[in-house]
């Protein structure tokens, strides 16, 4: 092109005519129909989604029923996707809802993305994670940090549903994907198959030298009664204008989150309660553990019961509100972790 034409042309034009030259070195200079790389504010595809359990019930009787979890296999799960994205249920993580069947083995296997696991319903099935061993009943909360082995067994004797979460969305993006399975289908079950929770489940003291399998969260389990008992006794301070009651699961050796990557809380609502409107970078998922409720997001608004789950989008104001004579409580997972480690963390909260 020469000086003159170029003189002639509008830098719109230019830039389309530099387009085919610059593409041969594999370079390329903004266009006019390019997205803009900075926004005013966060500008996310996901989408507000309600997934409601009247819904999902026979979903997945459906995959119980027809579906085979074989050895060395796909795990039988339903995931929550979001159409608003490429993959997964929000930026960052993947919800999946896990059925295993009496007799059945979920067999070993490790990854690079951190995994956690939350109990919607039954008992009997147990997790071993590096060599610990736990039961898994509902409302327990247990992790697979990144990089530990971990298989599932079912003893029981009636289907049990769990909510998966991994930060897969995450690890790919970064192009940070391992994978490997176990030499056989079960891990040997170390003869302490429960010194995390005995070292430090008490959650007011911890060993002085304490004995870790991983450097990212020694305590593999959180049970729920534990959990559920804390919830209510902080219930009884006075709200949070925001949240009512939100307690965070954390790790006992840093006091940070329980992953480093994911975060997990439980929230009590009040009977006949509303809390003012938020927004913070970073997604949430939603699952209702019991009672009713309302949450609005963007003006959108989602009646929930028992069961269902809710998407919340980055930089979306939401608000949550039970207008019942019951409490609702919520369990919650969310990548505000990760979002700060990145220094990227950022909210705003309605006046009070």
């Amino acid at each position: 092109m020469s000086e003159l034409n170029a003189s002639q042309m509008s830098d719109a034009e230019v830039r389309q005519s530099l387009d085919e030259l610059l593409g041969h070195f594999n370079c390329r200079v903004h266009q006019p129909g390019d997205a803009p790389l900075f926004t005013p504010d966060p500008q996310s595809s996901m989408i507000p989604l309600h997934w409601k359990w009247s819904d999902l019930s026979p979903l997945l009787e459906r995959i119980g029923g027809n579906l085979k979890l074989e050895a060395k296999g796909n795990r039988r799960t339903l995931r929550l996707t979001n159409p608003g994205l490429p993959y997964g249920t929000t930026p960052t993580f993947w919800g999946s809802i896990q059925v295993i069947l009496p007799g059945e083995v979920a067999t070993a296997h490790r990854h690079a993305a951190s995994a956690l696991r939350f109990i919607m319903k039954g008992h009997g099935a147990f997790t071993t994670v590096d060599g610990e061993e736990y039961p898994m009943n509902e409302g327990d909360f247990v992790i697979t940090p990144a990089m530990t082995w971990h298989d599932h067994t079912h003893r029981g004797d009636e289907p049990m549903i769990w909510l998966d979460v991994l930060d897969i969305s995450l690890v790919r993006a970064m192009h940070a994907t391992f994978f490997e399975g176990f030499t056989t289908d079960l891990q040997t079950v170390s003869d302490y198959p429960r010194r995390s929770l005995q070292q430090f489940g008490s959650g007011i003291m911890r060993p002085l030298r304490p004995q870790v399998h991983n450097q990212i969260n020694p305590l593999l389990v959180y049970p729920a009664k534990r959990a559920l008992e804390a919830l209510s006794g902080a219930a009884e301070l006075p709200p949070d204008p925001y949240c009512d009651t939100q307690l965070e699961y954390q790790n006992p050796i840093t006091g940070g989150t329980a992953l480093p990557t994911i975060g997990t809380r439980l929230q009590r609502l009040r009977p006949n309660s509303r809390c003012l409107p938020q927004r913070h970078t970073g997604s949430v998922l939603n699952y209702v553990m019991q009672g009713n409720g309302t949450t609005v997001v963007n003006g959108e608004s989602f009646e929930w019961g028992p069961g269902d789950f809710i998407a919340i989008p980055p930089w979306a104001w939401y608000e949550h509100a039970n207008t019942t004579q019951n409490a609702a409580t919520l369990f919650q997972v969310n990548d505000i972790p990760a979002l700060q480690a990145l220094g990227l963390y950022r909210d705003e909260f309605a006046a009070v």
